[in-house]
């Protein structure tokens, strides 16, 4: 069985930072390299968005445009903990973030098979 759980959510005042950890069992980073990995988030009344992922077989990382050049996603296969760094974080980055696995591509939240519960990230003005 799957598990997924993540922390590190909070609430920052804006320009704050923040890392987020989801550590996975009973799935292992390290041989099921042929599937995405990463985060996704949401906000109250608003469809689950795609944050970053990353695809084991190659660690190419791949990053949505509001995370472009702010969040850095990392992985330790050695115990299959996936993170999100978060830098000079803003209000719009408010919601619920999820970590997902087997994901048959790198950004469709319903192509990933596995995923947390989640943790929650509030940045205020």
């Amino acid at each position: 069985q799957v598990r997924l759980m993540e922390s590190g959510g909070d609430s920052v005042q804006a320009g704050g930072s923040l890392r987020l950890a989801c550590v996975a069992s009973g799935y292992s980073f390290s041989s099921s390299y042929y599937y995405y990995i990463g985060w996704f988030r949401q906000a109250p009344g608003t469809e689950r968005e795609w944050v970053a992922t990353i695809y084991p077989h190659t660690g190419r990382e791949y990053y949505a445009a509001s995370a472009e050049g702010r969040f850095v996603i990392s992985r330790d296969n050695t115990n299959n903990t996936l993170y999100l760094q978060m830098n000079n974080l803003k209000p719009d980055d408010t919601g619920m973030y999820y970590c997902a696995v087997r994901g048959n591509s790198r950004d469709k939240p319903e192509d990933f098979r596995h995923w947390g519960q989640g943790t929650q990230v509030t940045v205020s003005s």
